[in-house]
């Protein structure tokens, strides 16, 4: 019994350090993006701006979320730092995500619009595309949670397994 106490603390402990790299690796993955939410409806845009060094990233990406989805309403822009449209995406579904080409050192600029008289709660982000190896850190944290679930798991099913022995 005294081994099987030692295993759920281990196990607890793995799974707590999951959730502690799991923050670690959102923050990485997130680093250099700016994210906001708003209300747009025809009279109101929601506007995001992020400086950008095109000797650093070549690639930008930009995400829409919209809580109350409504079809041929939205849309999307990225205006360089010329105030130029270089991207523009009609929102045909409930959360889009999208690269663009960064050209120009500076800051650009996403925007959403609507067509609707109706204000709807948006949530935007635009930033630097994170490299590959910032995205595997979002997969480490995920198998070592999983490792502990597993660890925990197990010992359930031993501990079980020795009260039915003892009865």
């Amino acid at each position: 019994m005294q081994k099987l106490g030692i295993v759920v603390v281990g196990s607890g402990v793995v799974i707590i350090i999951g959730l502690f790299l799991l923050v670690l690796g959102n923050q990485a993955i997130l680093e250099g993006i700016i994210q906001d939410n708003g209300k747009v409806s025809s009279e109101q845009t929601l506007s995001i701006s992020n400086d950008f060094d095109s000797q650093i990233t070549s690639i930008g990406i930009f995400a829409v979320q919209i809580i109350e989805f409504q079809e041929n309403a939205f849309s999307a822009k990225i205006l360089d730092p010329f105030d130029i449209e270089i991207a523009s995406q009609e929102i045909n579904e409930e959360n889009i995500e999208e690269e663009f080409k960064v050209l120009e050192t500076g800051t650009y600029k996403l925007i959403i619009q609507s067509n609707s008289n109706d204000e709807t709660q948006v949530f935007a982000a635009i930033g630097p595309l994170p490299d590959s190896g910032k995205k595997i850190l979002g997969f480490i944290p995920v198998y070592v949670i999983v490792a502990g679930m597993i660890g925990l798991a197990g010992v359930g099913i031993l501990g079980i397994k020795n009260r039915k022995r003892s009865v």
